[in-house]
């Protein structure tokens, strides 16, 4: 069952006025020991390709330094350094991994942060990044939208496999971006799907899914025209994360009733809606969903649904279930 507070309607402005970089530091605990040698983790998943295969795809987080721009909901500054990392470590990092795991043909190369953020990833570093992936069709790096410029395309020239960008939309609430700190507007991160386009980079969207001071019905309404708008301005592929606790301040407003995670049911409805568009590729983050779901009846059920629905990207049957009656 899905109970409805219209938080955002009754924000509270204490709460609200709060929320800048120096309050969202101070609420969070500390950092995990990380070794800027060596990345924090990696994995290989299946992903739908845009051409409609279903292929390893292999992610590699690696280990740098924190992002400069302190979002509300952001949990990623956990594993990061607290300055820039040496010369050369970003591609130690790679090669290690790329010594381990097995031949895939699509890389994700995920840094807490920006990949194009000369601080984080130095510029001296894209050739010998380059050459060591050399061998994949895809690589896929993240962005905030104020670091996407000519760096892009100087990485995109040392580049044999395609280049992709994903980038943090969040929501198109027009007020919410600045409530989360993300410190750019729409505006921005239009321009940056623009330069990329220009450029022939295929650009991807991290959407959330109900944002702290929304119902639950908003943040499915908010959701759904966060994808619509991202589909409009071209982008390919997007990515549907529900919101959770766990960095210090998300777990403060939880406390205070100003966030609630959102229920794996409006998780399934928002996949349902983005696939149905047929505009490109969209995802549900599937990670931890058992903290999305209070039932056990159908928690499996709806997590193979996901899973099938992101991959197949074609609606399958709905999971009924007694917790979803009213």
């Amino acid at each position: 069952m899905i109970t409805e507070k219209p938080f955002f309607q009754n924000m509270s402005k204490p709460i609200e006025a709060t929320i800048k970089n120096q309050w969202i530091v101070a609420n969070r605990g500390t950092k995990n020991p990380v070794d800027s040698q060596k990345p924090y983790g990696w994995l290989i998943e299946k992903e739908r390709t845009a051409e409609g295969a279903i292929e390893d795809t292999a992610i590699i987080f690696l280990t740098n330094r924190e992002c400069p721009f302190h979002c509300l909901m952001c949990d990623l500054w956990k594993n990061t350094t607290d300055k820039s990392v040496p010369i050369g470590a970003i591609p130690n990092q790679i090669k290690g991994v790329l010594k381990q795991m097995p031949k895939v043909k699509h890389l994700k190369l995920y840094n807490s942060g920006s990949f194009f953020d000369k601080n984080a990833i130095a510029i001296a570093d894209y050739e010998a990044i380059a050459d060591l992936l050399s061998g994949f069709e895809t690589v896929i790096v993240e962005s905030h939208p104020k670091f996407i410029d000519e760096k892009v395309l100087g990485f995109k020239k040392l580049l044999k496999p395609e280049l992709q960008v994903a980038i943090g939309l969040e929501t198109v609430h027009p007020e919410m971006l600045k409530k989360l700190n993300k410190q750019m507007t729409l505006d921005d991160f239009e321009h940056s799907v623009n330069y990329l386009s220009q450029n022939g980079i295929k650009s991807r969207a991290f959407i959330l899914l109900r944002t702290p001071f929304m119902s639950e019905t908003e943040g499915i309404y908010w959701a759904k025209k966060s994808i619509d708008f991202a589909f409009n301005i071209g982008v390919e592929c997007c990515t549907v994360i529900p919101v959770r606790a766990g960095n210090g301040a998300m777990d403060l407003l939880l406390q205070q009733g100003a966030f609630c995670l959102p229920n794996i049911q409006s998780l399934e409805t928002v996949l349902e809606y983005g696939i149905s568009l047929n505009n490109g590729r969209v995802f549900a983050d599937i990670w931890d969903l058992e903290k999305f779901s209070n039932c056990q009846k159908c928690m499996e059920q709806k997590t193979i649904r996901l899973s099938k629905m992101n991959l197949t990207q074609q609606l399958t049957n709905h999971v009924n279930c007694t917790c979803e009656v009213v």
